[in-house]
Parts: C-alpha cells; sequence; structure tokens
C-alpha cells in the first residue's frame, strides 16, 4: 500500500485496461466523458492489444487532456490496473473495463454516497446487457452494505461500480498472479479487511457487458481461481476454505438466475 496526504486532492483516477477492446471501447470512453462530475482522469492501460484500440483511445485524448494513454506488454488485467493505479493522481481510485458503461450520475452519486456514509468504499446496482447493449437479466441490486465475511461468501461489488477513497489507508494494488482471474475481487477484499464496511448505492449506476454464453462454463472455470483465493490470500484454513466456497457457488446460480 502506498499511503499520502490527499484530504485536498477530490479528482477520480478512473483506470481502464485494454487488450483488443475495439468493439467497445469509445462508447466506454463516452460514458465518462457524459458524467456530471468532472474533476477525473482517466489512465487507458493497453494491455497489449494488436487491435485499433489504441487509436481509438488516442482520437478521445487528442480531444481531451484529462484521457491518458499507457502501453504494456501483455500481462492481464491485474498488472494493466496496477499500471494505472501506480500512475493515479487521484484521491479516489475507479475501476473501468473496456466494455462496461456508467450512467451519467456515476461519480456524483457514488462520491454523495461515501460522503453520506463517511465510508471509504463504495459501489452499486447494475444493469447487465449483452454486446448489443441490451438489458438481460433483471438488474443486478446489490446489499445495503457489506463486511469482509460477507464478501468472502459473493461478491456483490461489481468491478465498474466500485468507489475506493485512498485516503486514509493509501493505495491498493491487484495480486498480479491471478492476471485476469479473480484479482478485482482480491483488490475488494483487501480494501474491505482495512475499511471494515462497504455501502452500496440500490439506485443503477451502470450497466456490465455480459459476453459470455455459456456462464455455467464460465462459473465453473473459476472454481480452482476461487479457492486459491480463500487458501493462498486470505489464508483461510481447508474447512472454511470448503465452507465460503461452496457459499460463493450457491450464491452465484442464484445471482445469475433472473
Amino acid at each position: 500500500m502506498e499511503k499520502r496526504d490527499n484530504t485536498q486532492n477530490r479528482k477520480v483516477s478512473i483506470v481502464t485496461p485494454v487488450y483488443n477492446g475495439e468493439r467497445f471501447l469509445a462508447e466506454t470512453i463516452e460514458s465518462v466523458l457524459a458524467q456530471t462530475y468532472d474533476d477525473w482522469e482517466m489512465l487507458i492501460i493497453n494491455d497489449g492489444s494488436s487491435d485499433r484500440s489504441v487509436e481509438i483511445a488516442q482520437s478521445y485524448a487528442d480531444k481531451d487532456s484529462r484521457i491518458k494513454i499507457f502501453s504494456q506488454e501483455n500481462a492481464g488485467s491485474a498488472a494493466a490496473r496496477n499500471n494505472g493505479i501506480r500512475r493515479a493522481q487521484g484521491r479516489y481510485i475507479a475501476l473501468l473495463d473496456a466494455d462496461d458503461l456508467w450512467e451519467p450520475l456515476f461519480l456524483q452519486r457514488q462520491l454523495h454516497l461515501m460522503e453520506e456514509k463517511h465510508c471509504q468504499l463504495v459501489y452499486g446496482a447494475h444493469k447487465r446487457i449483452n454486446d448489443k447493449g441490451e438489458e438481460i437479466l433483471q438488474p443486478f441490486i446489490p446489499p445495503k452494505q457489506l463486511h469482509y465475511k460477507d464478501l468472502l461468501k459473493t461478491c456483490s461489488i461489481t468491478c465498474l461500480t466500485g468507489l475506493y477513497d485512498t485516503y486514509p489507508y493509501g493505495k491498493v494494488y491487484l495480486h498480479e498472479e491471478f492476471r485476469s482471474l479473480r484479482d478485482d475481487y482480491i483488490y475488494w477484499l483487501t480494501i474491505l479487511r482495512k475499511t471494515g464496511v462497504a455501502y452500496g448505492n440500490q439506485g443503477i449506476v451502470g450497466s456490465y457487458r455480459m459476453l459470455d454464453s455459456s456462464l455455467t462454463a464460465k462459473k465453473r472455470k473459476m472454481i480452482r481461481p476461487q479457492y486459491r483465493v480463500y487458501r493462498e490470500v486470505e489464508k483461510l484454513g481447508i474447512t472454511k476454505s470448503c465452507y465460503y466456497l461452496l457459499n460463493w457457488a450457491v450464491r452465484g446460480i442464484f445471482k445469475y438466475w433472473k
């Protein structure tokens, strides 16, 4: 963790990793430009893309100095996010993937909730959309508040809705050994161990794009990394790890039930 005096800083640093994201990147950037709260910087980290992602991002950076582009060799989303977090100048850190969208009031509402609750971590409800931007399933409405043990059972903090205040605990970095699997989940767990509690906005603040045609196959792929999180990162015993893994699996089914 990196700690610094950030009390007067009101800037939000938006970290967006991109790997061959030309299809949706422009729409994602447009959703940031549409924010009613304008004290932000957008750090787009090109993770070794071979498509037009950099060209698209550069076209926006040329018009707005708040948008900055950095490139690295392909190393996964955790390394790309860390690259952005290291460069971040803002007090607040937001992780926005290159295919997700924010509602225009996202930053304004999340910052208001943070101030209202006097907390360092907030998250929120979101729509679930397909590759065409059409709503699928019902919106995901998270619980009003979360503690560390709640998050062990199921991740109710969707990456695009989380906002972290680096004051007073400093910057938090992701575990790069997990590359693009469960890295954001570990990030929220790490923060929540410090803050003690996080609060959720019950109103829709963004849209999460679901592109995987087989949610069951995706869930199976996540079982081993999820167990590793419990055992290797959170240092839980076998019994507790299995208990939380079962909770995570069952709750995950209901999460995508409707």
